[in-house]
C-alpha cells in the first residue's frame, strides 16, 4: 500500500522597506541601495511592534541598503537568523535607477517582458522570487518566515502565489499596507 504524502505549507509574512530618502524625493532607487528616512526608522520600529508576537522563525531581506535596514530594526536582536538574498531586489530599471518617480511610471507598463536598457524586466524579477521561492520548500515546512522586500517583490510573489497577471500588477499603483499574508504549498 503505498503512503499518502502529507500536504504541508510554508506561511509568508511580506513587508516592503520601511520609507527612504529616496522615496521622499519621488526618486526610484531601483538597484541603488537607498536609506531609511527619520520616519522610515520609526515605521521599522513599528513594524517591529506590529510582529513581536508572531511566530516567525526567520526573515528573509532583499540585499539592497534600505530593505536590510528595515529588516536589521524591525527583526534584528530577536535571535531570528536574517538572510539577505539578492532575488528580493527591486526591478533593476537599468538607465533608470534613481530616476524621477513620474519618469518611471510612464515606462513602466513598457517593461513586463522587455528588459530597460541596462536592467531587467518585471518577467525577470518574477524568475528571480520563484528561484527564492523554491529554495524555501526543504528548510521551513509548516513554519512561519518573513520577507523584505520591494514592490517589484510583492508583484511576483502576486503572481505566483496568487496568480495575478503580471501586466494588471504593474499597471496598478502600488498601495502600502501594513503587511501581506502568503501561502506557499509544499509537498512533504
Amino acid at each position: 500500500m503505498a503512503r499518502r504524502r502529507r500536504a504541508s505549507k510554508i506561511e509568508i509574512v511580506f513587508e516592503t522597506h520601511s520609507t527612504t530618502t529616496d522615496n521622499e524625493r519621488w526618486v526610484a532607487s531601483g538597484w541603488l541601495d537607498g536609506q531609511l528616512s527619520t520616519l522610515g526608522r520609526r515605521q521599522a520600529q513599528e513594524l517591529r511592534e506590529r510582529r513581536e508576537d508572531d511566530e516567525v522563525v526567520a526573515v528573509f531581506t532583499s540585499d539592497l541598503g534600505r530593505a536590510v535596514e528595515t529588516a536589521q530594526i524591525a527583526f534584528g536582536g530577536k535571535g531570528l537568523p536574517i538572510f539577505k538574498d539578492w532575488r528580493l531586489r527591486e526591478c533593476n530599471y537599468g538607465m533608470l535607477n534613481g530616476t524621477a518617480v513620474a519618469r518611471l511610471e510612464i515606462e513602466r507598463t513598457k517593461h513586463v517582458v522587455d528588459p530597460y536598457s541596462g536592467g531587467e524586466s518585471y518577467l525577470d524579477v518574477v524568475a528571480r522570487a520563484r528561484s527564492f521561492l523554491h529554495d524555501l520548500p526543504p528548510r521551513y515546512p509548516d513554519k512561519r518566515i518573513a520577507v523584505i522586500g520591494h514592490s517589484a517583490t510583492k508583484w511576483a510573489f502576486d503572481h505566483i502565489l496568487e496568480g495575478t497577471p503580471l501586466e494588471e500588477l504593474v499597471e496598478g499603483s502600488f498601495r502600502w499596507q501594513p503587511g501581506w499574508l502568503y501561502t506557499l504549498a509544499i509537498d512533504a
